[in-house]
């Protein structure tokens, strides 16, 4: 694909940084400066920070029979050591070298457990003494440190002097390495994790302690660049608001237990963050599945939850910063996007969903996008990504975003960027009678001229949407040479059953026998056909999804709602 001039300039602009941030790390790594850098050995771990993440007992049943489940994959170890098997998937091997699942051992409380989890970070520190490969990319090294002090008590519990001192020697190492190549992480979270992993160890190991005013300011940059100013996470991704809360909060405990104040930014941070998070969860308890938000679970997103006072649990209506609006009423809530993509280089999990909407009524989940899926089934990724597996319009088959294929573009930020659209606006209302939001985007303007509007409004009971969606030029009129098809898509959730109804009209049905009416005028040919729900913990599921077809020559208005069955009904026409 050819590179517009904004993209190419972002090319030599990341390559520059990389430049710089690669001899930034050589000149560290030079015996001249090694010696600064590296530290003093790790003697002791001061303080142990709690693990605050969910974890599952029934792990060390399954390690224990020669299992090893990570990523969503599991491998069979047949005897071997699990650091010597071939690694599933890269995503396995960097959970493996990441240690997290030390927290599901641990839980178990058993000595057996315990023994097994010193044996294997001794044999990992016997084993990988060349630094190198996966287990030494800066944000596996920093998960690695993360994960062995917070569990230091069950690691060094019973040690002999030489076990003990080969742990925290490996410890001292691998903060070392740490501080001298963290600036090479992939931007985003990768890097944020390794500067939160440097400011544990400055708090938490005795003798790394110099290093930690540095540290805490990198971190400081990092959290005002990343964490936007509704909470919002610069990738548009809400799910990763979760970890990073999670490595956040212990970090104010260890300040405390140092008798040290934790930098306001960083408690800014998981106000912020915790907020957002509120205002991204619907009625199922998940968060909505916009931009590379996977599979997850409700228990551990209200385990995160929990950790808010109760002012951040004031639900702010518009995400704008983020690009994200919410229509609450009743029981009844409407998530929809109303953002651009991120930066190129933050944008290999972002979505072609430009005004995309999610529905749930009470705890059921009514419209659904696809989602991301989860990390054993990327071969479906493409597809999730585009538009049409999204609740929204899709103009000739084609998405409102681009995948950019481009080999230097996607060897630099690891994955396959998207462009466009380059403008989305919207408008939104909070009155007394509904809530209503009316947005556009230009994402097939260049291609088509033609622009994307859509209005959403919810009643104030909750018990009826209406949307309208047009196709326009952005000013004036317009006759194509040739008329365009589109289709509106509906994704339903897996468990809402569909059926006709005739006239015009569809008849949803919850989980629980709550029946809604999805009706359409005549404008375009309504059809219930197959769909994927990519966000299931077994992988893709079927689903099925209302379509709303038609062509446009130049200038087209659909009208449609869905309404519990006890409304009144009529869609607009």
């Amino acid at each position: 694909m050819s590179l517009n001039v904004s993209e190419r300039l972002k090319i030599r602009s990341l390559s520059v940084e990389r430049l710089r941030r690669r001899a930034v790390t050589l000149t560290l790594s030079s015996p001249f400066l090694r010696w600064r850098y590296a530290g003093n050995g790790a003697d002791q771990i001061l303080i142990v920070p709690q693990e605050l993440r969910a974890a599952d007992p029934s792990f060390w049943t399954e390690v224990s029979h020669g299992y090893f489940g990570l990523a969503a994959e599991i491998a069979d170890l047949k005897g071997a050591s699990v650091f010597r098997v071939t690694p599933p998937s890269v995503a396995w091997e960097r959970e493996l070298h990441g240690f997290g699942w030390l927290r599901h051992l641990a839980a178990t409380e058993e000595d057996e457990a315990a023994a097994a989890s010193r044996e294997l970070v001794l044999e990992w520190i016997a084993l990988k003494r060349i630094s190198h490969g996966v287990a030494y990319e800066p944000e596996v090294v920093a998960r690695r440190l993360i994960s062995w002090i917070s569990q230091a008590n069950m690691l060094l519990e019973d040690l002999d002097a030489r076990a003990y001192t080969q742990i925290m020697s490996s410890i001292g190492q691998q903060i070392g390495a740490l501080r001298t190549t963290w600036r090479n992480a992939p931007d985003g979270v990768p890097r944020m994790v390794c500067l939160i992993a440097l400011v544990l160890t400055g708090l938490a190991v005795s003798g790394h302690d110099k290093q930690l005013k540095d540290a805490e300011a990198a971190l400081i940059i990092e959290l005002k660049r990343q964490i936007l100013e509704d909470g919002g996470h610069i990738s548009r991704s809400a799910s990763v608001l979760e970890d990073v809360v999670l490595d956040l909060l212990p970090l104010g405990q260890c300040f405390g237990s140092r008798a040290l104040v934790a930098p306001d930014e960083i408690n800014a941070a998981v106000r912020k963050s915790l907020r957002f998070l509120r205002f991204m969860r619907l009625g199922d308890g998940m968060l909505a599945r916009f931009n590379g938000v996977s599979t997850g679970s409700p228990a551990a997103l209200a385990t995160v939850l929990g950790y808010a006072s109760d002012g951040d649990f004031d639900i702010m209506p518009v995400a704008r910063a983020s690009g994200y609006a919410r229509l609450d009423r009743g029981t009844t809530i409407v998530m929809t996007d109303v953002g651009s993509p991120p930066p190129l280089e933050l944008s290999t999990e972002a979505q072609a969903g430009a005004l995309s909407f999610e529905m749930t009524s009470r705890q059921y989940l009514i419209f659904a996008n696809g989602g991301f899926p989860g990390p054993a089934d990327h071969d479906w990724d493409s597809v999730a990504r585009a538009t049409a597996s999204h609740n929204t319009l899709c103009l000739t088959e084609t998405s409102s975003s681009r995948l950019i294929r481009h080999e230097q573009l996607e060897s630099m930020v690891a994955g396959l960027p998207i462009r466009g659209p380059d403008a989305v606006s919207f408008e939104f209302h909070d009155g007394p009678t509904q809530a209503e939001i009316n947005a556009t985007h230009d994402g097939y303007l260049k291609r088509f001229g033609l622009i994307h509007g859509r209005r959403l409004a919810l009643a104030p009971k909750g018990d009826k949407l209406e949307g309208v969606d047009t196709l326009e030029p952005p000013k004036g009129t317009l006759r194509l040479k040739q008329d365009l098809p589109y289709a509106i898509h509906f994704h339903l959730h897996p468990d809402c059953r569909c059926q006709s109804a005739g006239h015009g009209q569809c008849r949803l049905t919850l989980p629980d026998g709550e029946v809604w009416i999805f009706a359409a005028d005549e404008t375009a040919q309504m059809s219930i056909e197959e769909s994927l729900y990519f966000v299931d913990s077994a992988g893709p599921r079927p689903s099925l999804q209302i379509v709303l077809r038609g062509t446009t020559f130049g200038e087209t208005s659909v009208h449609w709602s869905v309404r519990a069955e006890a409304a009144e009904s009529a869609p607009n026409s």
